[in-house]
């Protein structure tokens, strides 16, 4: 039996056995069997935020991970907080190794438990509804705003669309049959039980779905119909950066201008696979990326180090510059910090001011599904895809 203290709020029990179910891969979240009623929003200049709430984390160490320090650990894997930080939920307890006290430079072992216990503060998203579609016995069909992550992961768990859903709808279970990254708006297939979720994933993995996203992007795209084809490979999962390799996962995007208006350009976008950040890859490549994007972007400290129609040379450096001056979604929560307002209950800094609208959406949505015997489309595209759109000149990357 394992007792997960919370913080000076209580704690409770899980065995040993149900532990291991619970906790597949990665930072898996468990503080009890459902926690979705204790989910209280609120809303706030033009944002949905979730009230803080006590949460544990917990994971085993990946093979990766052995021979590491702990605070090395979470360092390089959860790097949503400071060193600063993470040496003080250490000497307070709030980090433990097997349910008991470590250490900075405690090194981690084969099937080592790791247990992270925060007062959390969910980062708000936007206010816009989710809008459904289409329902029917077996299938939600959404139009998921920007800004709201699918499921939970990371920073956000109630703040998602599987938690919106199930606390707005009373549904006990759902299933995301695709994924949109937390910045990208548009259609997404939610099934009801796991059946059709099936069925769907078996379209997907077989190539019967024809899906279609519209995007703005920098420049004057070319008018005729461009088919790129370049492999894509991940770089690097700590700062979810992926580009154009040799050794990369086959893959292909299909291109058409739909307008231009003398700053960017609204491209149609048909991905005949599903890489990770493939649409937004392949524009980059070819020297057109989206205008808000906060890793392919021109905007961004980075951006000189990508060269169109090349891989990347130097990655280290590359990630390097990323990891130094990438707009993370976190404020300096190092405790020794005394100019920044915190949270009475667990001493973290809050913030003081709240995301801009221009931060929320990446200029990418998903328009269009259509499957062997149905189709579906959002009732109207983003404002950012209308022709007469004048808001880009001086662009505002939108937030990791």
């Amino acid at each position: 039996m394992w007792t997960i203290r919370t913080l000076g709020l209580g704690k409770f029990n899980i065995t040993k056995r149900s532990l291991h179910q619970k906790v597949v891969k990665g930072y898996t979240s468990v503080l009890r069997k459902d926690d979705i009623d204790t989910a209280e929003y609120y809303f706030e200049n033009g944002l949905r935020k979730v009230k803080p709430y006590n949460f544990s984390f917990l994971f085993y160490a990946k093979v990766r991970m052995y021979g590491a320090t702990v605070l090395n650990t979470f360092l390089r894997e959860y790097r949503g907080r400071t060193e600063g930080y993470y040496r003080y939920a250490i000497d307070k307890g709030m980090i433990t190794v097997n349910e008991r006290p470590t250490t900075p430079d405690t090194i981690l072992q084969h099937n080592d438990l790791i247990a992270h216990t925060v007062h959390r503060h969910e980062p708000p998203v936007t206010d816009k509804p989710i809008e459904i579609v289409h329902e029917d016995k077996d299938l939600f069909v959404i139009n998921k705003p920007a800004s709201i992550q699918v499921h939970p992961s990371g920073r956000y768990r109630h703040n998602t669309v599987i938690h919106i859903m199930r606390k707005e709808l009373e549904s006990k279970v759902l299933f995301p049959s695709n994924r949109l990254d937390r910045i990208t708006s548009g259609l997404m297939l939610i099934s009801k039980n796991p059946q059709e979720a099936d069925r769907i994933g078996q379209e997907m993995r077989s190539g019967q779905i024809r899906k279609e996203y519209v995007c703005r992007v920098s420049g004057e795209f070319p008018r005729e119909r461009i088919v790129c084809s370049e492999p894509i490979q991940q770089l690097a999962y700590t700062v979810n950066l992926n580009y154009v390799h040799p050794q990369g996962k086959a893959c292909t995007t299909i291109f058409e201008r739909l307008s231009f208006n003398g700053e960017t350009s609204v491209v149609r976008c048909r991905p005949l696979s599903g890489r990770t950040h493939q649409i937004r890859v392949h524009l980059r490549y070819l020297g057109h990326p989206i205008a808000n994007d906060p890793i392919y972007g021109y905007s961004t400290a980075w951006s000189e180090r990508i060269i169109r129609g090349q891989t990347i040379h130097d990655v280290p450096a590359m990630i390097k510059t990323m990891v130094a001056t990438a707009p993370y979604d976190y404020m300096d929560d190092d405790p020794t910090n005394t100019t920044v307002a915190r949270c009475q209950d667990c001493n973290v800094p809050v913030p003081q001011s709240d995301p801009i609208p221009a931060q929320l959406s990446l200029w990418l949505h998903a328009y269009k599904y259509a499957g062997p015997h149905w189709t579906y489309q959002t009732p109207q595209l983003p404002v950012w895809a209308h022709d007469d759109y004048k808001h880009d000149i001086n662009i505002i990357p939108a937030s990791f």
